[in-house]
C-alpha cells in the first residue's frame, strides 16, 4: 500500500514538473505556437486578436503589455544574428536592409523581458523611423554597439543576452496577405569585446 502511494505521488510530481516546464518553455520561446519567421525576425500576428492561441494570451497577460491589434501594427523580435548565434550586448552589430511600408516603425535593443536595455547614459537604446538616415535606395543601415558610429547608431552596453524589437505601426504587412512578400533587415555581427 505504501508502495502504491509513493508511486502515485512520484507520477504526480513528474506530471506536474513536466507540464509546468513545457508551459514555461512555450511562454518563453520566440518560436512558439502561432509564430511566423522572416529571416531572423519572429512575430505573432494573432497576438492582439480574439483568435490568439492560449499561449499568446498568457504571454500578454504575464508581461502586462498592450498587444497591437491586426489593423494597428505588428512586432518582430530577433534573438539571433544572421549566422544563428545569440545576440549579445558586448558585441557590435549592423542591422541593414529595407523596411516594409509603414506609417511609423521603432527599433530597440531589449533584455530578457523585452524591455528597453538601460544604457546608463542620456541616449536610449532605441531608434524610430523619423530620425534615421536613409540610403538612396531607401534602405537603412544601423550600427549597434557601445562605441559611437557615424550615421545611424543604436547604443547598447553591458553583458549578456540581447534582443532586437522592431515594431511597425499602421502597416499593410499586419494583414495575413501582406506577410508573403516581406523582407526584413539582416543582422550582421561586426565583432565582440571582452
Amino acid at each position: 500500500m505504501l508502495r502504491n502511494a509513493f508511486l502515485t505521488l512520484l507520477s504526480l510530481a513528474i506530471a506536474i514538473g513536466l507540464g509546468g516546464g513545457s508551459v514555461w518553455y512555450a511562454l518563453n520561446a520566440q518560436d512558439g505556437v502561432g509564430a511566423i519567421r522572416i529571416g531572423q525576425w519572429t512575430a505573432f500576428p494573432e497576438i492582439g486578436t480574439q483568435t490568439a492561441d492560449p499561449y499568446s494570451k498568457a504571454r500578454v497577460a504575464r508581461e502586462g503589455v498592450l498587444a497591437l491589434g491586426r489593423a494597428e501594427g505588428l512586432t518582430f523580435v530577433a534573438e539571433r544574428d544572421e549566422t544563428g548565434e545569440p545576440l549579445k550586448r558586448q558585441c557590435a552589430y549592423t542591422i541593414e536592409g529595407s523596411y516594409p511600408t509603414a506609417r511609423f516603425w521603432t527599433l530597440y535593443a531589449a533584455d530578457q523581458s523585452l524591455g528597453v536595455i538601460g544604457t546608463g547614459r542620456a541616449r536610449q537604446a532605441a531608434l524610430q523611423s523619423y530620425e534615421v538616415l536613409r540610403q538612396p535606395d531607401n534602405a537603412v543601415a544601423i550600427s549597434v554597439g557601445e562605441r559611437p558610429a557615424p550615421g545611424n547608431w543604436l547604443l547598447t552596453s553591458g553583458f549578456g543576452r540581447m534582443y532586437f524589437v522592431l515594431t511597425f505601426y499602421d502597416t499593410p504587412i499586419a494583414s495575413s496577405t501582406g506577410l508573403s512578400d516581406v523582407t526584413l533587415p539582416r543582422i550582421l555581427k561586426a565583432g565582440c569585446h571582452a
